[in-house]
């Protein structure tokens, strides 16, 4: 269950990915809080230079890995405009992070690039919780996820 609370770093994740797609990234960001609420760190896809790992929930993971207690990551929620794909996941089990939050997920990630007539990613679309099987996961929020359809639109006209 998403609080309302949570929706202040949900909507900063989708602002991250407008922002992505302004500067010809696919349109993906992500947020890092802390179990105080604290905005630890924020990344974008960067995928545009040919790096198709350059995805934010990975980037974030990295820096949780290099900046946390393992205590703190376990505490610690990302809040994300797409769901996590296989590696970013991974990344996320990995390294020990807490709760993810995403605004859209997979699946419909999936039916929108169908509806758009682009072929799907290279790696199948598994859940988060296909990939880190215990992991507390919430999403997608009604309502935002509509914003981030809308960027993906823009991203394929």
């Amino acid at each position: 269950m998403v609080a309302d609370y949570e929706l202040a770093y949900l909507k900063r994740a989708v602002a991250l990915a407008e922002e992505a797609l302004n500067a010809g990234d696919e349109p993906f960001g992500s947020v890092l809080v802390s179990d105080e609420g604290k905005i630890l760190a924020e990344d974008r896809n960067r995928i545009a230079d040919g790096d198709s790992t350059q995805h934010p929930e990975f980037a974030l993971a990295r820096w949780a890995a290099n900046h946390m207690t393992p205590e703190e990551r376990m505490k610690a929620t990302v809040y994300t405009s797409g769901e996590h794909c296989p590696m970013c996941a991974a990344a996320h089990g990995w390294v020990g992070l807490g709760r993810i939050v995403y605004v859209s997920s997979s699946e419909q990630l999936g039916a929108w690039l169908a509806e758009l007539g682009v072929a799907p990613p290279p790696v199948a679309p598994l859940s988060i919780n296909e990939v880190v099987p215990d992991l507390a996961v919430d999403g997608p929020v009604p309502g935002l996820d509509e914003q981030v359809h809308a960027l993906h639109r823009r991203l394929h006209a």
